[in-house]
């Protein structure tokens, strides 16, 4: 049995509809993301690495094998944090609170989130994450990287590999951040802020 396995959504391949097609949905989960798997598997048969949870390893090697553990990763949170597109969808509760202290404003988070994805050059994801204070911080990681490589907490995350959007969105990558507000499952986030 391999240590490592494709995630299991916790919704229909079309739920994320208009915001996400389920062609998206089948090639980004089903081909990318078991791709990443079917490689880290590979990658750590026979190695220290594989006793070692996920975000051990993201932490501590190198090279390709870093590269599918990190896209494992950040895809598990990525997938995980969406549910059916709702109109108004915002956070609650002391992640809401956070953001406004930090932010100023949902708004002004929402703006400059998408500005960190928006300007992200080449591939990578932009993440909102936080300290063991709970202090929020906006990043922007290339190919594999995540908060947790800088002890960090990864809460949210969007991804702009062209893979995530372009069936849907061609290059408008700007507009597809900006529909992804819809679908975020704020409970979620809500969640991996107060279990940092």
């Amino acid at each position: 049995m391999k240590k490592f396995e494709l995630i299991t959504l916790p919704y229909e391949a079309n739920a994320l509809e208009p915001v996400i097609s389920a062609q998206t949905i089948g090639f980004h989960h089903g081909k990318h993301l078991q791709g990443y798997v079917n490689n880290l598997n590979a990658a750590i048969e026979g190695t220290p690495f594989a006793e070692m949870p996920l975000e051990t390893i993201v932490t501590k090697a190198t090279g390709g094998m870093l590269n599918n553990a990190g896209q494992t990763l950040n895809h598990n949170l990525y997938f995980l944090q969406f549910n059916a597109p709702k109109a108004d969808n915002k956070p609650v509760g002391p992640l809401a609170e956070a953001i406004t202290a930090q932010f100023g404003s949902f708004e002004e988070f929402q703006k400059a989130f998408v500005q960190g994805g928006a300007t992200l050059f080449g591939s990578g994801w932009v993440w909102l994450s936080c300290d063991a204070a709970g202090k929020l911080t906006i990043t922007q990681e290339g190919p594999a990287g995540n908060p947790v490589q800088k002890g960090l907490t990864p809460l949210l995350t969007f991804d702009v590999w062209e893979h995530a959007y372009y069936l849907d969105y061609q290059n408008r990558r700007p507009d597809h951040l900006n529909a992804l507000w819809q679908i975020v499952d704020w409970n979620v986030i809500g969640e991996r802020y107060q279990n940092r």
